[in-house]
């Protein structure tokens, strides 16, 4: 049996525009460039360039005026909003660039040589046959960004048959990967790191006392090396401490990861930062960064559009699906800009609050000044949501005399004190950093050590809290940070 029902619900929906500043307000400065660019190519009713000063025409809001009568006037085309509109202009604020030369600046990026090229070029020099040629490539391209081939020689014997037709065993692709060894960077195309330290370490003059060792090392005990069981290898070996201390050191300075630097696709970046601030006379001067970001205005071309159809007969249907068209694309020209400025706007608010709040770091340019802050201290500030907060910090950074800090460098959690009063818990990590550079590196502190440390400088901590902070701080354990 059928039944009719009434429900009343109430759900939150987000407008386009709320979508477009949202997108907007988690990009940093430097994607903010394309991403404009992006919309001028997709938006012809938006430009580059200062919105121009308009001229009043003599004959008024009359020379618009409508009748009323025609078959089109419940269409809710509002010509006036759009025809020559004072209120759009570009989104630029006072407060922009500390410097006119700014906007024609461009950030370098670095050339680079892809590491397949790198070492198809240097192929070129081995006298290879074509077989062996078809065997080199189909190695180069196994190689990781970081010099290893870490696919099964097995596997590839199966890709040269299927995509080669090559008939191939292991010891063929070896005999050629053994070559290819041999390249530049030292340690390329090794299979693991064991081998990828050997290779770099062959290349010493083994004749040295220190590099022969270095080589039995890892060639006989390299599961004990990486365990830092450096008193059983002494043993084995019988040798005296600075003869260990100087093989383990020479160890050390070898490259983990020989493709590294010259990775596939990879550019040299150069951290952009969203504001700049700058000391004037005691006081605190803050800056948006916007050289990546161009003047926009609302294309008076399509304004003049709306000024045709006004004037016209108003029985096209054509003319009035092309206006439609053009009213859809200035709305989403007025809504791109007035997403900028909200953008601008939401980052100086949020600045200015973190501004306010660790106002002795900014002066000082010392970290023991950090406050416990966290993404609610600002938003209640700025009277905005924590989500907001959270996608201003989340990828924006600040240029400042003492050097570029991103935003989530600000943020920390607080950790009480025998005072009572909370401390930074990047304040606890720089104080654990200083306690660990300090330590007896032949006897490491374990955790629980540290935590005695830290607590008898007054912090109240517990060893999970300090082993979390540690590895944070990307710090090993005790075990692994000993040293001869």
């Amino acid at each position: 049996m059928q039944k009719l029902s009434i429900q009343q619900q109430l759900s939150q929906k987000l407008s386009p525009q709320q979508i477009q500043f949202i997108k907007l307000l988690q990009i940093p400065a430097a994607e903010l460039e394309s991403r404009i660019e992006e919309e001028l190519e997709i938006n012809p009713a938006l430009e580059e360039g200062k919105e121009e000063p308009l001229e009043d025409k003599e004959s008024g809001e009359d020379e618009y005026s409508d009748s009323g009568e025609d078959e089109y006037a419940d269409d809710e085309l509002d010509v006036q909003e759009y025809i020559r509109d004072e209120d759009v202009a570009g989104y630029k604020m006072q407060g922009d660039g500390p410097s006119q030369d700014d906007d024609e600046r461009e950030s370098p990026i670095a050339g680079t040589t892809s590491l397949t090229e790198m070492l198809l070029n240097q192929m070129g020099f081995l006298r290879l046959d074509e077989r062996q040629t078809k065997i080199a490539e189909q190695l180069i391209g196994s190689i990781d960004e970081d010099g290893y081939i870490r696919r099964n020689l097995d596997l590839i014997v199966d890709d040269l048959a299927f995509s080669q037709n090559i008939e191939t065993n292991v010891e063929e692709i070896e005999e050629v990967l053994f070559k290819i060894q041999d390249f530049d960077p030292a340690g390329i195309g090794a299979r693991d790191l064991q081998e990828c330290l050997l290779l770099q370490i062959e290349r010493r003059h083994l004749g040295e006392p220190e590099v022969l060792l270095a080589h039995t090392i890892l060639k006989d005990f390299f599961d004990d090396f990486t365990k830092k069981h450096y008193d059983k290898i002494q043993k084995k070996l019988d040798v005296d401490d600075e003869s260990i201390k100087a093989a383990v050191n020479t160890i050390t300075k070898l490259n983990p990861k020989p493709g590294g630097t010259s990775g596939d696709d990879i550019k040299t970046q150069y951290l952009m930062p969203d504001f700049i601030l700058q000391t004037n006379n005691g006081q605190l001067e803050l800056f948006l960064n916007s050289k990546n970001a161009p003047d926009l205005r609302v294309s008076r071309n399509y304004s003049e559009m709306f000024e045709t159809y006004d004037k016209s007969a108003k029985t096209d249907k054509k003319l009035k699906e092309a206006v439609t068209f053009v009213k859809q694309k200035l709305d989403a020209a007025k809504w791109f800009i007035e997403a900028i400025k909200q953008r601008q706007q939401t980052l100086l608010r949020t600045m200015h609050a973190i501004l306010e709040f660790q106002k002795e770091f900014f002066f000082e340019g010392d970290e023991s000044y950090l406050k416990p802050m966290i993404l609610k201290d600002i938003a209640d500030m700025v009277n905005m949501d924590i989500s907001t907060i959270s996608r201003v910090a989340n990828s924006k950074a600040i240029q400042t005399e003492f050097g570029i800090y991103p935003l989530k460098y600000f943020f920390s959690e607080g950790i009480s004190t025998d005072s009572g009063e909370d401390a930074s818990s990047r304040e606890v990590k720089h104080i654990l950093k200083e306690i660990i550079d300090a330590e007896q590196k032949k006897k490491p502190l374990s955790d629980e050590k540290l935590e005695k440390e830290l607590n008898k400088r007054g912090y109240n901590i517990a060893r999970r809290t300090v082993a979390k902070y540690r590895e944070q701080l990307n710090i090993p354990v005790a075990r692994l940070r000993k040293e001869l």
